[in-house]
């Protein structure tokens, strides 16, 4: 008789033993969710920052179960362009849970993981901390500050060289430090974000697309539509028929 495939067995393996391999790092939380956005597999570290007692009381939940609503609102938003669509999340800052139960930065990534037929079957995901502190590893508290002005004020006329006078930096070497602690450069991470919110108000409101890419910071409407299109494959309209269907 032949031999049985393989892939099923691979398949069922592959969340557990990378589930049991992220445990080992306390500063990094894996995760593993079906198609409706529910945990299959974890890490120890997830367990510990929901202040749940097992990995079997986080399995078969979703982030609203989980999270404190701000944050599971965020969370269940890239969720869902993951699972419907495919849009890969990679490197984005963002705030999770550090083990005092309090916001802390992370850099999060999550992918779709398809069934034998190309289906969307689920996503994997992993948010890594950045920690600010004394180390050489460390994230620079100005950096950290500069990535919170901006998300809250993204419409503003900003610059990378502005960022880099509010992180009190020459740009040179704000653009390293951004290069190497986000994988983005200050133009990148300023249109990432402007493109976020974007998303959100396409989903979360019925203003019209002109309305919310000046909202947004993008006063040119073409080059938001080419942006946006760009980032998520989908032209603004399409977008929220999509996220909306």
């Amino acid at each position: 008789m032949p031999a049985a495939p393989a892939r099923p067995l691979a398949q069922l393996a592959a969340p557990l033993v990378a589930g049991e391999l992220f445990d080992l790092v306390p500063d990094a939380v894996f995760f593993v969710k079906d198609r409706h956005g529910r945990y299959t597999a974890v890490n120890q570290t997830l367990v510990e920052r929901c202040g749940r007692r097992s990995k079997a009381d986080l399995l078969g939940r979703t982030v609203a179960d989980v999270f404190p609503a701000d944050l599971a609102a965020r969370y269940a938003e890239q969720d869902a362009a993951v699972l419907t669509r495919g849009a890969a999340v990679v490197n984005k800052l963002e705030l999770h849970l550090y083990p005092t139960r309090k916001p802390g930065w992370c850099l999060t990534t999550k992918l779709p993981v398809r069934d034998a037929a190309g289906r969307i079957a689920g996503l994997a995901g992993l948010s890594r901390d950045l920690h600010v502190g004394g180390d050489s590893g460390a994230v620079p508290a100005p950096l950290v500050a500069t990535v919170e002005y901006l998300q809250a004020h993204f419409a503003d006329a900003l610059t990378p060289a502005a960022l880099a006078a509010r992180a009190a930096l020459p740009p040179a070497k704000f653009t390293r430090l951004t290069k190497r602690l986000l994988g983005l450069t200050p133009g990148q991470l300023i249109l990432q974000t402007r493109l976020q919110a974007a998303a959100q108000r396409l989903r979360d409101s019925d203003d019209a697309v002109a309305h919310i890419a000046h909202a947004c910071g993008f006063y040119d409407h073409s080059a938001f539509t080419r942006h946006f299109k760009a980032a998520t494959g989908l032209a603004p309209l399409a977008y929220r028929q999509s996220v909306r269907a």
